[in-house]
């Protein structure tokens, strides 16, 4: 089959929408945010290992005009077009299916993301799409719609599509059992150079470790109540790739692609556990890679223990992104943060006596919160900040959004925390207030967003740059401040 996956160019008010790849989505000024979308990339590669052909068309990536992406569209002649994609612009992808629909006569329509997993049958009574991909795992499952398409297989479980009159299912997705068992993702079909973020030294390559939010010795994952993915994609599981199938892709990212920094965009990475550290340590040596990559990645602040920050600094990790959400321990355990704050100061400082380089994220608008909360949580990002500051170190913050389906979506409806915007899909974007807030919470963002600008950060960070990859790294990172200052 000719199978296209796509990305329509969307832009509102000059800002780009964040959407591959994003757990929670915005628009931005901002133009040096490109995540790799990688569930979609093994999508395209898992089919095109498969024999089918296959077009990979992010234009919101590729900056393409609408007429240069109908172009390539049509002219590709696809029979199953896919889409991803997200509350705030469902609406959007539900016209545009409808639109492009007789335009494409002998194509069908999927449909997939975090939002229509929630809410399957609403994607096919208001619109023409043919079929609602669910859960996390939608690159093993589409693959199976592909084949069923083909008259080879029966529907596979997670997929919904209209029969007549009515809206059936095989049932609920299923996990993947066997990370190992995907193929590597192929980097040029996906075109992987022209992805990259400003903290990220170039060339920079994405991978999954893994999929869902690991907790050392805990059998679910992170239950984060504001956390679509965990919810809608995991099931509250963590799954990981062996060390071996790991580094063999980083060995070809390096000497293939001469990739510089990979990062790992797993929800917690893989270091929760330690002994896939360990084990990947040795697996890196075995094949000369030690000294040859630098490796960044999400991390659970309760993960950053000695022995685990002693291994990371053995392998070659330079950046963690770490969750502090809130700067107050009632906080954090009301959205299922399972964490106090004073544990992750302590874990966030070990990591910086090791040298990592420390990326916060943060958010604000909390509807129990009062002024002094938030505050507490600017004071806490401010003292991580300034602590130990080295090049590179950095922070991110936004407002909260409470999608519909997470539990902290069900607690707004039960405690009458929702605005008037609350039932309005377009603008649970990350700019409007959604949860009534005690506080100026785009002000409150700028502010955190402003430690950037203190002069004992500024002064610690520039007197730490060490090479020409860091000056290119400081001025991507001046551009990406600057459009996320104007966001708000």
């Amino acid at each position: 089959m000719r199978v296209a996956f796509i990305y329509p160019p969307l832009f509102m008010d000059g800002k780009i929408p964040l959407l591959g790849q994003n757990r929670q989505f915005k628009f931005t000024h901002s133009k040096e945010i490109k995540i790799f979308p990688l569930i979609p990339a093994y999508a395209v590669t898992i089919l095109k290992q498969a024999g089918h052909e296959v077009l990979f068309l992010d234009a919101i990536n590729r900056g393409m005009t609408g007429e240069a992406f109908e172009k390539e569209l049509k002219a590709f002649k696809p029979e199953l077009v896919v889409l991803e994609t997200k509350t705030p612009i469902i609406k959007f992808h539900w016209e545009w299916i409808d639109y492009f629909k007789p335009q494409l006569e002998s194509a069908r329509f999927a449909i997939c993301g975090d939002h229509v997993s929630f809410f399957p049958e609403e994607s096919i009574q208001n619109s023409r799409v043919d079929f609602v991909v669910t859960g996390g795992d939608f690159d093993v499952t589409l693959a199976a719609l592909v084949t069923h398409l083909e008259g080879k297989a029966v529907m596979p479980p997670g997929v919904y599509f209209r029969d007549g009159m009515e809206i059936k299912s095989m049932g609920k997705a299923e996990l993947h059992r066997n990370l190992d068992s995907l193929p590597f993702i192929d980097r040029d079909l996906t075109r992987w150079d022209i992805y990259g973020e400003a903290y990220l030294y170039r060339p920079c390559a994405y991978i999954l470790t893994g999929r869902g939010c690991g907790r050392e010795g805990k059998e679910t994952g992170g239950v984060c109540t504001f956390c679509i993915w965990q919810h809608a994609f995991w099931q509250r599981k963590a799954r990981l790739r062996s060390p071996k199938n790991v580094a063999e892709e980083i060995e070809i990212l390096v000497k293939k692609y001469k990739v510089h920094e990979v990062f790992d965009d797993n929800e917690s990475g893989a270091v929760w556990s330690q002994v896939w550290l360990e084990a990947f340590l040795v697996e890196i040596e075995k094949r000369g890679l030690k000294g040859k990559f630098i490796i960044s990645s999400n991390a659970r602040a309760e993960n950053l223990t000695e022995e685990k920050c002693r291994l990371m600094k053995a392998i070659g990790y330079r950046l963690l992104k770490v969750g502090l959400e809130a700067g107050t321990t009632d906080s954090l355990h009301r959205i299922g943060k399972l964490e106090n704050v004073e544990d992750i100061i302590e874990n966030v400082k070990r990591a910086k006596r090791y040298g990592f380089k420390v990326m916060l994220t943060m958010m604000v608008g909390y509807p129990w919160e009062d002024l002094k909360d938030v505050e507490q949580t600017y004071k806490v990002a401010k003292e991580l900040m300034l602590y130990k500051t080295h090049f590179g170190d950095s922070l991110q913050a936004s407002i909260i959004m409470p999608y519909p389906g997470t539990p902290l979506y069900r607690d707004a409806e039960k405690h009458g925390w929702l605005t008037e915007d609350g039932k309005d899909y377009e603008k649970m974007d990350m700019e409007h207030d959604i949860l009534k807030s005690h506080y100026d919470n785009k002000y409150w963002c700028q502010k955190m967003w402003n430690i950037h600008k203190d002069p004992v950060f500024l002064i610690k960070s520039f007197l730490s740059l060490r090479s020409i990859r860091d000056i290119a790294l400081a001025l991507r990172g001046v551009k990406s401040l600057l459009g996320h200052n104007k966001d708000y």
